[in-house]
Order: C-alpha cells, then structure tokens, then sequence
C-alpha cells in the first residue's frame, strides 16, 4: 500500500498537459505499429509488399512473385488483382498498395497530378493486339474507318497508337475509340457491341481462340519496344524501405528472364491468379511465335516516357510533356540477373 501511495503522489506531480502528451505519444507508438503489422508485417516477422495489378502479360511479375518460396525468403510479395487501372491508381494514392503494375500514360498523369510516383521498372513488353471482328475481313487500319475500337482508357498507350495510326492513314476523327476495362472486351465484341478492340494480352487471345476475331496487328508491328505497363511506387515508400523496393524490382526482373524459359510453367501459374484456363495464357504467350513477348527490356528509361507524354500532349490528353523526377531506374539498372534456374531462384537474394 505505501508502494501505491508513492507512485500515485509522483503521478500528480506531473503536470497535466505533460500527461495528455505522454498518452498521445503512446497511442501514436500503438497505432503506428498496429499499421506496420496489417500493411507491412505478414505475420511471422517478414514485411509484405502489396502490388496491385491487372491479369496482364505485361504484368505476369505479381503472380509469379506471390507464387514464389514463401517459406525461406525474407520478405512477403502479395498479388492483389484490380478490374481497373483507375481503382489501382486509388489504391496507390490512399496506401492501400505499395507498387502497382499501372497502365504507363496514367502514371505519368499521377505525376503531374503531384503525386510523387516513381516508375522503377517496365513490365514485358510487345504483349498488345488489336483484333477486328471476323465478319468484317479487315485487313489494314483504313477498315476501321467509322467503327468502334475500346482501348483499356483514354490514358493508355493503346489509346496513344490507335490515334496515331489514325492521324498516319489520314483518318483523323473517323475511328470511334472508346474506353472498355479489357475483361469485358471480348464478350463486347462477341455480342456485336464492338467492331474492334486493342488490349494486352491474353485478353485477345480469347477471341482469336474461339474464332470470333482476327488479328490486325501486333503492337510491335507499329509501335517497337512498346510499353504497356510500368511498376509505380511511391517516393516516401522508397525512402523508408528501400531494401524492399531492390528485392521487389529484382525479383520482377529475375521473373521475366525465368518466364521467357519456362513458358508453360509460366502460363499455369498465371492462369491459377487470372481465372483463365492455362491453355489460353500459353496460346497468348507462344502466339505468333515464343520469342514474342520481351521480358528482358526492363529498365525504365526517361525517353521512352517523354516520348509517350509529348503523344499525350498531342492528342489532347495531357496539357505539358512535364516528367521530371518521373523514371528511378537505379533498382532496375543494379539487379542481379544470374543464377536463374528454378523457380525458387525468381527471389535468390542480390549478390555483390
């Protein structure tokens, strides 16, 4: 009882604003690390990284990352698939997510909306087909001329090339592009609500698949080197955790360059996370030939986005080609390619 009375009477001396002070200090404490341990911590210890994505080629890296040895790494890579490029860009913005595989053009919207984004790293590239109806016999971009065409949005680069066909071919303002999410894309055009669509895959596949469309062309057949999605992370999450944005652009690459190896095992893993049947990813991983898809033109480089961005301003959806502070490409440019075999080496640890 005195051992009471005496913490009590050195309580009261503390002032009363001094208390209030040390209870908000605390509950600060407590609430910063009930947010790392739901946001960052996967419940034995390791931190987890959130990478929002879309069932892309372009962004096959999520699923095999979340796939990858979960037991024996060091860190926790964890999938989460949007519907839409727009809801993923929300959820960077609020810190729902700390990467996302976004569509490129919105990620240089974000930066000149002030958001401080970073693209750190390109998802595989010539992934992209525009597929035309079959009943139309299409058979070069003029035969689109008063039809409807869906892009995955107005800020995509799929959006960017079908202008800039359409202006090259003196068919300015004659194609009816709209925006349509690419799940809903081939049954729009199976329904007869689209002549046309122009999306990554293997979201064309299913039409070419079921005999419903017919290919136009393929993205690198008018735009080489085309990048559909880049990876997004915010500055602040590259300062506080920067040994995580390293293994999250490594194990991305290390994914790509195992992927281009093993295409089959490849495409089963990505069907599991897309619901899509393993047959069909293969088809559009393999289609028209395996070397197709580049996995191993990673690095972000600030002219390809400039390029991009100077499209934007002239198609009217951007009012400056401003990028700056845009592309960090020194995780990119530093990771550790070798000793790839399994794929329980997609996450091998960077030698120095």
């Amino acid at each position: 009882m005195q051992f009471d009375a005496k913490k009590k009477s050195l309580l009261q001396r503390i002032p009363r604003t001094a208390q209030v002070g040390m209870i908000a200090v605390a509950w600060l404490f407590l609430i910063t690390m009930l947010h790392y341990l739901v946001n960052y911590d996967s419940g034995d210890g390791r931190p987890v990284v959130r990478m929002g994505y879309m069932p892309v080629i372009t962004n096959l890296a999520a699923p095999l990352l979340d796939r990858g040895p979960r037991e024996a790494e060091d860190i926790r890579f964890t999938a989460v698939k949007f519907a839409s490029f727009a809801e993923m860009a929300e959820a960077l913005r609020d810190g729902n997510i700390e990467a996302a595989f976004i569509i490129a053009p919105l990620a240089i919207v974000l930066r000149q909306q002030g958001e401080d984004v970073k693209v750190v790293y390109i998802g595989n590239r010539h992934e992209s087909t525009l597929v035309v109806r079959a009943d139309l016999n299409a058979t070069r971009i003029e035969d689109l001329a008063n039809r409807t065409v869906a892009v995955p949005m107005r800020y995509s680069g799929h959006n960017l090339s079908i202008r800039q066909l359409a202006e090259q071919h003196g068919l300015g303002g004659q194609i009816n592009v709209v925006e349509m999410n690419p799940p809903d894309m081939p049954a729009a055009l199976f329904s007869g609500a689209l002549d046309a669509y122009y999306v990554g895959e293997p979201f064309a596949a299913q039409t070419l698949q079921n005999g419903s469309a017919e290919t136009l062309f393929y993205v690198e057949d008018v735009w080489p080197n085309f990048i559909c999605n880049v990876m997004l992370v915010k500055q602040s999450f590259i300062d506080a955790h920067p040994d995580l944005v390293r293994k999250l652009v490594q194990g991305a690459a290390r994914s790509g360059l195992w992927a281009k190896n093993n295409l089959p095992e490849a495409a089963v893993v990505a069907a599991s996370y897309w619901n899509q049947s393993p047959a069909l990813v293969k088809y559009a991983l393999t289609n028209p030939g395996k070397d197709r898809v580049v996995f191993d033109r990673f690095i972000p480089m600030p002219e390809e986005l400039q390029h991009m961005a100077k499209l934007m301003v002239r198609y009217g959806l951007a009012e400056t080609d401003n990028i700056d502070g845009l592309v960090e490409n020194r995780f990119a440019k530093e990771a550790s390619l070798q000793g790839i075999e399994g794929a329980d080496t997609i996450l091998k640890p960077q030698s120095k």
